[in-house]
């Protein structure tokens, strides 16, 4: 299969991970958890949210390392109140994402990313896609090797 082009990469060495894991699932778990963050104005920069086969739910979110104190400690309330759960942090992870148009009509485009970071030994964290965009959460040691071979395996333009 020949190279798929993209209209780029991004990357974000500046964030933290949080999880919230194992929280009874029931309506409003997401909105509370951002809501006490948005309290605090910390932004969450990468989220993502699943229900387990065993109904819990699993709220995942970026957030800038200079304030992953104070998300820690929303997340740890947060827990507190919802029940049930645990947090787990990664203080130091990258984001690394790559863009186009239409990716959602665009068959093979995602294979490819996760294949080539896989074979470069590289653990993804958490993954989150859009219409155009598809990130994944890496440790931040191997942001670069991430970048570099993601630049090898996809088409980018020339400016």
């Amino acid at each position: 299969m020949s190279p798929v082009a993209i209209g780029g990469i991004l990357r974000n060495d500046r964030l933290a991970l949080l999880s919230v894991l194992a929280v009874p699932d029931r309506p409003g778990v997401a909105a509370r958890i951002f809501e006490a963050l948005g309290q605090e104005g910390i932004s969450a920069y990468f989220a993502i949210q699943c229900i387990d086969h065993e109904g819990r739910d699993h709220v995942a979110f970026c957030v800038l390392r200079e304030t992953l104190e104070q998300a820690s400690r929303v997340a740890h309330e947060s827990c507190g109140r919802l029940g049930g759960c645990k947090v787990t942090i990664h203080p130091q992870v990258a984001s690394i994402a790559i863009y186009g148009p239409d990716f959602r009509e665009r068959p093979g485009i995602a294979a490819p990313m996760f294949a080539a970071l896989a074979a470069a030994g590289i653990n993804i964290l958490a993954i989150s896609t859009s219409i155009s965009t598809i990130s994944c959460i890496v440790d931040l040691e191997r942001a670069n090797d991430a970048e570099r071979i993601l630049r090898s395996t996809f088409v980018l333009p020339e400016w």
